[in-house]
């Protein structure tokens, strides 16, 4: 079977050609025709000798997921969907802003935490992606795109710090001046509070960190984000301060989804403010994007308003998400993909909760 180089970070990629009696520098050539020119054929790579170049065509692939569905918003928001195997397909997403580009990348086909306001989770869960399938989002999107991609978020479908084996090489290559050069600051990774792996994160390739939190006290997050049942908020603010010890950011982020009657009321605002004492943090409120089936509602422009406005009072800095896609289908807690096998989400629940 073919290594596929799509996933080999730098040191990966030059253990790959030492095993095969070449100079470890042509690790720093093949990344930049692979990441940087999007070069997928190995007869290309000019400055390769071509004795290397047969040797590669005949041990080696690049090979990204299948596009199987490219959708555009009225907004200008890409949506794709990827076959990543025979049974799944997971999706990505391009959102344009003025000065900068960001992909939204996933990590998992389909997600085991089964948070209660989001439909990616109702799919059920398959498996982790590979390295080569997380970066093959990033890939693609290079060539697909005219704007340049300036911002990388882990906020697709699935748990990232669940998958860290191949997070951590993508992380590393979309960090790598040979390959796509992001800063640390613009590469966020997104968990629902996976301690361990925040852990792992900050040792390995700390990046912006970005916390769903989504409510103030254990009671209402053991409702909305289950994986809080075993990692409750005390645990997961000190988590959250030992990972600024070594973040390229002073802060972290903490995403809030605006469901109206369930956590958008003066009491939570102020919660969370007591939560801004106790960590660096910013807010990033979002507008509850629907989906079939879903019990809860989007709260309004005035209780959001209303919302932000306590929280930042105490001095906390607090913005609103413009909602994008939403008319695909590709905005935030929508994305849901074509995920086979769904039985294995309560096996790996009874796993992460043991």
């Amino acid at each position: 079977m073919k290594e596929n180089l799509l996933g080999l970070d730098a040191a990966a990629l030059q253990r790959f050609f030492l095993e095969r009696g070449e100079k470890p520098f042509r690790a720093r050539q093949v990344m930049r025709w692979i990441h940087q020119a999007g070069e997928a054929g190995f007869a290309r790579m000019s400055d390769l000798a071509k004795a290397t170049r047969e040797k590669l065509a005949a041990t080696a692939c690049v090979e990204a997921p299948q596009i199987v569905g490219d959708t555009l918003a009225a907004d200008g928001t890409r949506k794709w969907l990827l076959k990543v195997d025979g049974a799944n397909a997971v999706e990505a997403v391009f959102i344009p802003e003025a000065g900068r580009g960001t992909l939204c990348v996933s990590s998992q086909a389909g997600c085991v935490l089964d948070c209660a306001f989001c439909s990616t989770g109702k799919q059920g869960f398959s498996r982790n992606l590979t390295t080569a399938e997380i970066v093959g989002q990033l890939w693609l999107a290079n060539r697909l795109v005219d704007a340049r991609i300036s911002n990388v978020v882990m906020m697709g479908m699935g748990e990232p710090l669940l998958n860290l084996d191949n997070v951590l090489p993508a992380l590393r290559l979309m960090l790598d001046d040979n390959a796509y050069g992001l800063s640390r600051r613009r590469v966020t990774v997104s968990t629902a509070g996976v301690i361990p792996g925040m852990d792992r994160l900050r040792d390995e390739c700390p990046v912006a960190l970005a916390v769903s939190l989504h409510a103030p006290n254990d009671a209402l997050r053991d409702r909305l984000v289950p994986l809080n049942r075993k990692y409750p908020l005390r645990e997961l603010l000190a988590a959250c301060n030992r990972y600024l010890e070594k973040a390229p950011r002073d802060f972290i982020t903490f995403e809030y989804v605006m469901l109206e009657g369930v956590n958008d009321g003066d009491a939570e605002a102020r919660e969370l403010a007591a939560i801004a004492a106790r960590v660096r943090c910013k807010y990033n409120l979002i507008p509850f994007n629907p989906f079939p089936n879903s019990e809860f509602r989007r709260s309004g422009p005035e209780r959001i308003r209303r919302f932000a406005e306590i929280v930042q009072r105490a001095g906390v800095t607090v913005t609103t998400r413009r909602t994008r896609g939403d008319d695909i289908a590709a905005a935030c807690g929508q994305l849901a993909g074509d995920v086979a096998d769904r039985t294995r989400r309560s096996v790996a629940l009874k796993e992460i909760r043991a």
